[in-house]
């Protein structure tokens, strides 16, 4: 259902223990060229959600996003201290949130994510809403992802790693936005699962808190990350790594007028470990090789039918 104009969605709160919210845009690619959609999509239309949970007295479980931290403060410092991981790490009960200039419009995801979190938080502390938030990094692995022209619109752009292994598939080079220089944090989908499993579980100790779910030990680069799917790819396909390659292409390229980037987003594990014991397990080159397994198995046939009809 599409809980923007759907009558059900009361009568489904009310009928439900535990609501559980994901629904959102959530690609880097409509933030600058879709800002309205992806505002009400994030703020205006959770509200509705929050709402009726509140006066059904259910409990939700929130899908926000780690965007809402911004900027780090490792950003605004001096070229000294900018390689200090302790700059890079947030914490959900800390750390500030820092946004671009309001023509970034690639903020207007961060800004309707951190509005519905407050307005959850808001709604807890005035109304007694039983609620936790979760605050994903990059969470990867196999079924999460659409191929454009495939199972999904083909001129959709799918999340990072999905782009990338759309690339591989193809042999097309993997396109590194303003030289992949971005570092992020890569959660495989099963240990994320789990956790959500816990919070679905233990409501004593998940509820009234805001966990962090990543993974601070598989922190690459952009750039590595590509090099290192080249290399897994090659070996899953069985081609050269040599016949892989990527290219630089500026942000304003390849996700248009009013991008604008957070350098470095490391996970605060300390709470989700206290409240819940959970901890990642799945190390990067795992990750990777599972993930593109599973590309390579399920779409590879695929695409080679999509590149071999004609064109009109």
């Amino acid at each position: 259902m599409n809980i923007k104009n759907d009558s059900r969605l009361e009568t489904l709160i009310k009928a439900s223990d535990l609501t559980i919210n994901l629904a959102a845009i959530c690609t880097p690619a409509d933030y600058n060229t879709r800002p309205l959609d992806t505002i009400f999509s994030n703020f205006i239309d959770a509200i509705p959600v929050i709402k009726y949970c509140t006066e059904n007295n259910k409990r939700l479980i929130h899908f926000s996003t780690c965007e809402v931290y911004g900027k780090t403060i490792g950003s605004f410092l001096p070229e000294e201290f900018r390689k200090d991981p302790k700059y890079y790490m947030l914490k959900e009960d800390v750390s500030p949130c820092i946004f671009g200039p309001v023509e970034k419009q690639r903020w207007s995801y961060a800004c309707a994510k951190q509005m519905t979190d407050r307005l959850i938080y808001a709604e807890h502390a005035e109304n007694g809403l039983k609620f936790t938030i979760v605050r994903p990094y990059n969470w990867i692995g196999p079924r999460m992802d659409f191929i454009p022209g495939v199972d999904g619109p083909c001129d959709g752009v799918p999340r990072v790693l999905a782009c990338f292994s759309n690339n591989l598939l193809r042999g097309e080079p993997l396109k590194l936005v303003d030289g992949g220089r971005s570092q992020r944090t890569f959660l495989y989908i099963k240990d994320a699962i789990e956790a959500v499993l816990l919070m679905i579980d233990n409501p004593e100790r998940a509820n009234g808190q805001i966990f962090n779910v990543g993974n601070p030990d598989n922190e690459v680069s952009v750039k590595e990350l590509a090099e290192l799917m080249i290399q897994v790819y090659a070996k899953v396909a069985g081609v050269p790594s040599s016949s892989l390659s990527t290219l630089d292409v500026s942000s304003e390229e390849f996700y248009g007028k009013g991008y604008d980037d957070s350098d470095r987003r490391i996970p605060d594990m300390t709470i989700i470990t206290r409240q819940l014991g959970w901890k990642p397990k799945t190390p990067l080159d795992k990750l990777l090789d599972d993930t593109l397994q599973y590309q390579h198995q399920t779409y590879s046939s695929a695409i080679k039918k999509v590149l071999s009809k004609p064109s009109n």
